[in-house]
């Protein structure tokens, strides 16, 4: 997926202007792929440029709104019949889960207990989002919806996994490796090859 399919979807359902394409980014898509206002009004004088979208309105202070065209709503069309998406294989967070055994022992648990606390904040915003809005407007609300619970449950199961590996590095007596011995290793290496220079 890219920000020219998230536009172009967003236009098939409605015309709008970049103000409007941001708040629906701010309210719903933002948590499955964020975007910035200057990405977006970048990405939309790219769509123009190509004839995907036009410019049907223009108001003060530099407003346009954008309709999609034929070919941008046959590039969506494509994009969603043609296109397999896969998931995402890196995980920045996952990534340092995996050595957090070179931190003392207490200083991991709190990373993940942090991790736990900053999921559940995302879950009460994203619930609060689902109780304030209406879901039943047309289809791109309906299936907005589809995507929102899908973040609800995601930040539960983060959750509750972070606290899961929170016990288990507890409860674990598996020491971690020793690194105060680097620079010592490092300057037994180097006397050894001065040894085997001078004994030549």
């Amino acid at each position: 997926m890219s920000l020219r399919n998230a536009l172009l979807g967003l236009l098939v359902f409605r015309p709008g202007s970049g103000y409007d394409l941001l708040k629906m980014f701010d309210t719903s898509l933002g948590y499955v792929w964020p975007a910035k206002q200057s990405q977006i009004y970048g990405e939309l004088t790219k769509l123009d440029a190509t004839g995907l979208i036009k410019v049907t309105e223009e108001g003060p202070r530099g407003r346009k709104q954008y309709s999609l065209t034929p070919e941008g709503h046959a590039e969506t069309l494509r994009w969603l019949s043609e296109t397999r998406e896969s998931r995402p294989l890196r995980n920045p967070m996952l990534l340092q889960t995996f050595f957090l055994g070179l931190l003392p022992r207490e200083e991991a648990v709190q990373r993940l207990l942090d991790h736990a606390e900053a999921s559940a904040k995302e879950h009460d915003t994203l619930v609060s989002l689902r109780d304030t809005e209406e879901w039943d407007k047309d289809m791109l609300t309906v299936c907005g919806r589809l995507v929102l619970e899908h973040g609800i449950r995601q930040r539960v199961l983060e959750q509750e996994w972070a606290h899961w590996a929170a016990e288990q590095l507890r409860a674990g007596d598996v020491k971690g490796p020793d690194t105060t011995g680097t620079d010592t290793t490092s300057a037994d290496v180097a006397d050894s090859n001065d040894q085997a220079h001078s004994g030549r």
